[in-house]
């Protein structure tokens, strides 16, 4: 009797234990792909040095007086302070965005009707360049935290409105008529069937309405705030301090990546099944 013995490098993958379907081992993509972003990065910075000390000007500094900036700047409290006043005008400004988005998106997701009366001007706020929300933001509220909130919400309204019409348009038919036939009232259906259908688009709309949100948001900051990340922008801006500007910038995009990145990775983990399904 022989025994058919199967190579360690061809081994099949093990299957799914729902769907029956093999895993793919991508295990490896992720440090190589890390490995890629660290040596692009570490290249960026050595060109960025280089050029530094060739131009040898405060208008280009060294990315050691940079990090050195960043250091006291987290060291100080000011990161946490202005950071801290930044996302909470974001939340508040997505709340407003998420209430109005939810309504909007399941009437269109509905109605043809609807969808063709908000496209045009869902199609419009997201169009519109960051920097008239900005103008527009300070015009109207004036130095304060009511710009950038009306901003983040105006930004990312178009989003969430169209994620979550599609969730809607997603729902099987049949499960309506279904509901319908037994009886179910509107309660029962928009907890089982609605709400477990938009958990997903509702998700991929907040990741990318935050991601425009946030940078809209700093912008309006600039123009008129009186805290928060733009405002500290602004004013390394108005005192010619270089190393501050590219500091502060610094981490704004550190933490938009780190907050980017912390929300795919729970998409991923709590929608996973949905991709495995698929």
């Amino acid at each position: 009797m022989t025994q058919t013995i199967v190579p360690p490098d061809t081994e099949p993958a093990p299957r799914n234990p729902v769907t029956g379907s093999r895993r793919r081992k991508t295990r490896a993509a992720g440090p190589r792909r890390w490995i890629v972003s660290g040596v692009a990065l570490i290249t960026a910075v050595a060109a960025w040095a280089v050029v530094a000390a060739w131009v040898n000007d405060p208008i280009l500094p060294q990315p050691l007086n940079v990090f050195e900036r960043v250091v006291d700047i987290i060291v100080s409290g000011e990161a946490l302070t202005n950071f801290a006043s930044s996302i909470g005008k974001i939340v508040a400004g997505f709340a407003i965005a998420m209430v109005g988005g939810l309504i909007i998106g399941f009437v269109m997701g509905r109605s043809r009707f609807m969808t063709a009366y908000f496209s045009l001007p869902l199609f419009v706020l997201g169009s519109m360049p960051g920097l008239t929300y900005a103008v527009f933001g300070l015009l109207i509220f004036g130095v304060g935290p009511g710009g950038p909130i009306v901003v983040s919400a105006l930004v990312a309204l178009p989003f969430i409105a169209m994620n979550v019409a599609e969730g809607v348009r997603s729902v099987d038919g049949n499960l309506l008529a279904m509901c319908r036939a037994f009886e179910r009232n509107r309660r029962d259906v928009l907890r089982h069937l609605y709400l477990p259908a938009l958990v997903t688009f509702v998700f991929a709309g907040v990741r990318y309405g935050f991601a425009m949100a946030w940078k809209v948001e700093a912008l309006t900051e600039v123009f008129g705030a009186s805290d928060g990340v733009g405002f500290m922008i602004r004013k390394a801006y108005q005192e010619f301090q270089v190393d501050d500007m590219l500091a502060w910038t610094t981490l704004f995009v550190v933490a938009m990546v780190l907050i980017e990145r912390g929300l795919a990775y729970l998409e991923n983990r709590f929608f996973a099944w949905r991709k495995e399904i698929a």
